[in-house]
Formats: structure tokens, C-alpha cells, sequence
């Protein structure tokens, strides 16, 4: 569950969700890059609302997308303090030249909290629809929705908008987010076994091979003196612990194009995971 609110409200509303025995996850800042000014001047501008994220119960199973905010954020894990702008431009809907919702969010903002903590056919509700910007970026996002508002006026833009609305063009597994550590494990023994790469394969750390090891019949490395795992390897030459399914390099001998040893854990992966051949009827 996510709630947004400003002062005037967010306080009252986590003490409501924790009495109800909901745990909060995070609180997220969305600090707003172009807030509207305090006019009078009697108090601070109020830059910035606050999102909580919570579940019914502490401990429970939850969808979180942490490698997608990382994608997000060019590999930096994604904090909690979001700095993104209101909503303003062609992206504000207007009626007869006013506002047509004083509060309405920007979809970068709906963008963030859908794709982390959802998955696509999902059901996304929100009980405060106002003019759909979270039906329309759900709809995006191939997530279904389920939207209520009292206001009439609302509806009827929310409905309009929603009817623009197209889902981004792309299959369900780029819409998806990887989340690594729930993908099958392959060990780097099984690349030699299912004929991926070849014993005595000379492998490169990083992809202008500042050291260089060989790859050993039983799945190991040899560097220098130095034998091990890949991960052990790259430990050794790197002088800090590492995972070598990032570091490792090889010379691809079908293109000659040096790649990724994850580039063959991912063929690994869809060879382990192919439906047998159908026997002869």
C-alpha cells in the first residue's frame, strides 16, 4: 500500500495505517523541483509531500524491484528522497484554461511506485483516482486498474485521458523487471559442461583484459600461480572481494567480439530451462 500527503494530513494518516497493524516499509520525500511559492511570505514554501509504503503485516512477502530503481538511477541504488518536478506542461489537464485538478501528480512520480512495486497484470486501486494519473500510467505499464472518484468532472476527464492512453509497445519480460537473485543458479562448471566454453578458454578481467586466466577442465581458473573459482580469481587480481561473473571476459569465437561470461550464463540458463524434445508419436 502507498499514501501520499503533505503536512496538513501524513501524520495522522501513519498513525491510522499503524494502528490498523500496518508496518511501514519507507517514507519517501518527493521533493519538488519547482514547488509553488509561499505568495505572503508568512511561512516556508512547502516544497516537498510525503509517501509512506507500507504492508498489513511486518515480516510478510512483498514485490519490490530494487535492480529496476537501480536501472532507473544508472546503477546507484535509489534513495529515498525523490527529486522530480510537478506536474506542469502538456501533461496538466486544463479546462477552459484553468486547472482542472489543483493536485494533480506528475506521472513520473506514479512511474516510480508502479514499476517497484509491481508486476505487469497486476491490479493496481486507487480509492482517490482525481484524473486517472494512476490509471494511466498502470495502463503504460500493462497493469490493470481499478479507479474510484465521487466527482463527476473528474470522471469524465479521467476517462478521456484513459481512452489515449496506449500500453508501451513491448513484451512481458521487458516490462518486467530482472531481479538476479531470483534467477536460476548456474554454476560456472555447467558452461564447460554444456559445451558453452571449452577448457583452456583464456579468460580477460574487465574488457580490456588488464590480467588474463585460464579456464581448467574442472571449472576453475588459473592466474600466475593462483587457482580458484572465478570468483576466488577475480579476489586475487582485483585485491577486494568480487563477483566474477562481472569481471570475466572471453573472446567469442563465432563473431570474434569479446563479451561477458553472463552472456553465457544466460544461454546456460535457457538451455536448463527448454522444454524436452516431444517423442515420436
Amino acid at each position: 500500500m502507498w499514501v501520499i500527503g503533505t503536512y496538513h494530513n501524513i501524520y495522522r494518516v501513519g498513525s491510522i495505517l499503524q494502528d490498523l497493524g500496518y508496518w511501514i516499509l519507507n517514507d519517501i520525500v518527493w521533493i519538488k523541483s519547482n514547488p509553488m511559492p509561499n505568495f505572503r511570505g508568512v511561512r516556508f514554501t512547502n516544497a516537498h509531500e510525503t509517501l509512506l509504503w507500507a504492508q498489513k503485516e511486518r515480516g510478510a512477502s512483498y514485490t519490490f524491484h530494487h535492480h529496476a530503481m537501480r536501472s532507473l538511477k544508472e546503477e546507484l541504488q535509489m534513495r529515498s528522497d525523490w527529486h522530480l518536478p510537478v506536474c506542469t506542461g502538456r501533461e496538466r489537464l486544463k479546462v477552459r484554461g484553468e486547472k482542472a485538478h489543483s493536485t494533480q501528480k506528475p506521472e513520473a512520480l506514479l512511474y516510480r511506485v508502479i514499476l517497484s512495486s509491481s508486476n505487469p497484470g497486476d491490479v493496481v486501486l486507487d480509492p482517490f483516482f482525481g484524473t486517472g494519473t494512476t490509471g494511466a500510467v498502470a495502463k503504460r505499464l500493462q497493469r490493470h486498474w481499478i479507479g474510484l472518484e465521487q466527482d463527476a468532472g473528474y470522471v469524465r476527464l479521467a476517462r478521456r485521458r484513459l481512452e489515449a492512453v496506449r500500453p508501451l509497445p513491448l513484451e512481458e519480460g521487458d516490462l518486467a523487471a530482472p531481479e538476479p537473485r531470483r534467477a536460476q543458479r548456474i554454476p560456472f562448471g555447467s558452461l564447460i559442461e554444456l559445451g558453452l566454453l571449452e577448457p583452456g578458454t583464456r579468460l580477460y578481467l574487465g574488457e580490456e583484459g588488464k590480467a588474463q586466466a585460464r579456464v581448467l577442465a574442472d571449472g576453475s581458473l588459473r592466474w600466475r600461480d593462483t587457482r580458484g573459482s572465478i570468483h576466488q580469481v577475480a579476489q586475487a587480481v582485483r585485491g577486494t572481494p568480487s563477483n566474477g561473473w562481472e569481471f570475466w571476459f572471453f573472446d567469442d569465437p563465432q563473431d570474434g567480439v569479446r563479451k561477458s561470461i553472463q552472456s553465457l550464463r544466460e544461454s546456460a540458463r535457457r538451455l536448463l530451462s527448454a522444454p524436452p524434445p516431444s517423442s515420436p508419436g
